[in-house]
């Protein structure tokens, strides 16, 4: 699916001002969903197989330049791995499974900006986007880190809100900077 840049900055924004917004707004539903979301086990199958699914659409999708001509072996290959997840990784497979599906989002939007040097604020967008990669590949490789952030972040609750009032801020302004493209 191709976005324009104003279409993936706004979405973008709007997905930033709608969770900073639901976590001020309903705190503490909010806030107990995410501290138990790093092991919960039906998030984790869930998510698994809708990055299951997106990964075996990629792979389908992919030409001869890009190994297209293996695609069979290599959709195998991928679907046996995410099977196994499930029964050898399956503690904090919920952030895994997010790693993934975010990298693929991440790609959507990054392929929105690709070559448009001429608008200096697509860089409000593209900037964060790069820092959650670098943020969800660690976290797939120690996944336990976001328990960890999440017992740091709400053990104060002024830190959650400051937190999510910066990141509904961003948003707002993402939104806003997406009709200026």
């Amino acid at each position: 699916m191709e976005l324009s840049l104003t279409q993936s900055t706004l979405f973008f924004g709007l997905i930033l001002l709608a969770a900073g917004g639901s976590l001020l707004l309903k705190y503490t539903s909010v806030s107990a969903i995410l501290r138990g979301f790093p092991r919960s086990g039906q998030a984790g199958k869930v998510l698994m197989i809708l990055a299951m699914a997106w990964t075996g659409w990629k792979v389908w999708n992919l030409s001869s330049m890009d190994y297209g001509d293996y695609k069979q072996y290599i959709l195998i290959g991928f679907g046996v791995l995410g099977a196994l997840s499930f029964k050898y990784a399956s503690d904090f497979l919920s952030v895994r499974a997010s790693c993934i599906l975010y990298l693929f989002f991440a790609d959507m939007l990054v392929d929105s900006a690709w070559m448009r040097y001429e608008e200096p604020l697509r860089l409000l967008m593209v900037a964060p986007v790069y820092l959650g990669i670098a943020l969800a590949l660690y976290l797939a490789y120690a996944p336990f880190r976001l328990r960890d952030f999440f017992g740091w972040l709400f053990g104060v609750e002024s830190r959650a809100k400051v937190f999510s009032m910066v990141t509904a801020v961003y948003g707002a302004v993402l939104a806003g900077v997406a009709f200026s493209f």
